[in-house]
């Protein structure tokens, strides 16, 4: 079978993007262009591959199938294309990261300024997210997590420090219902919660006693996908909050909240930038895996 690997492209795209439009938005070409390319592309399988409608695209379950066997061959076509087309010239293209909102050391933005100032040809696109998923399959050069979820089979560079997670209230909390010496103690504790997901459960809150890790399920008067509302929360004396001790750095400056319970909440490494193991990479990650270790 004869299959158009430019049209394997285009589908991936689409299974990405779940919408015609916003494919043909990132390939500069017609709405129309891709969804004949789609058409071309099922009727040389013989096969429906997505299911279409005036406002979306869902993918049919052999759809589906497709995309997870093909998104990783696609991204590693176009490295390899890209690594052959310009061998001796500036990296250029688009990179797409994949970041965790709570990477604060990687976002705060003069690391990325640094390298989009010294490599105007790489587009930087980054998405920030705390979702969980295969960033190959989705189409993204690297991401940024904890290096405690990230797989195995990845190369993974630290991009901060150690980290430690901690509980915080505001001193007028503090003062209204004093401060708790063990964190057993939270669990009769207003407490503000985070989650990564509308359908995840929040965040359980972890310590370490005596050299064995346990956890406390906190009641969540309040709980936000959104780490500035948890914080903004805590400041106006909502609760006592959790969370990783740089997010919380400025307020806690300003006195606005107070750690607590640090000798029950140990150090552990920190972020790292990961991506997959390819034999060739795409320049534009290579020149942004030399910046950052610089």
């Amino acid at each position: 079978m004869n299959v158009d690997l430019n049209a394997l492209s285009v589908f991936v795209l689409v299974a990405e993007e779940r919408n015609f439009r916003a494919a043909a938005d990132r390939m500069g070409v017609t709405r129309s262009a891709v969804s004949q390319t789609i058409r071309r592309l099922e009727e040389t399988l013989g096969i429906a591959l997505v299911t279409r409608t005036t406002r979306s695209v869902t993918l049919t379950e052999a759809g589906e199938q497709l995309y997870r066997s093909a998104a990783p061959a696609v991204a590693e076509m176009h490295a390899a294309m890209e690594s052959a087309s310009v061998p001796s010239g500036p990296p250029r293209g688009r990179l797409r990261l994949a970041v965790s909102s709570i990477a604060e050391s990687f976002l705060t933005g003069p690391l990325l300024a640094t390298f989009a100032e010294a490599h105007r040809q790489v587009k930087l696109h980054i998405t920030v997210t705390d979702e969980e998923f295969d960033i190959v399959a989705e189409g993204y050069d690297a991401g940024v997590r904890l290096g405690e979820v990230i797989a195995q089979d990845m190369i993974a560079i630290p991009v901060s420090a150690e980290q430690r997670q901690l509980p915080f209230a505001s001193p007028d909390y503090l003062r209204a219902h004093g401060t708790p010496s063990h964190p057993r103690e939270l669990s009769d504790r207003r407490c503000i919660g985070w989650r990564a997901g509308v359908h995840l459960a929040p965040y359980r809150w972890e310590f370490e006693e005596d050299g064995k890790a346990f956890s406390v399920a906190v009641d969540d008067a309040i709980t936000t996908t959104d780490m500035a509302l948890m914080i903004r929360l805590a400041v106006a004396g909502a609760g006592i909050t959790f969370g990783l001790e740089e997010s919380f750095r400025a307020p806690v400056a300003r006195g606005e909240l107070v750690p607590l319970l640090e000798p029950f909440c140990p150090r552990f490494p920190g972020f790292y930038l990961y991506y997959p193991n390819r034999h060739n990479m795409a320049p534009k990650l290579r020149a942004f895996i030399d910046h950052l270790k610089r």
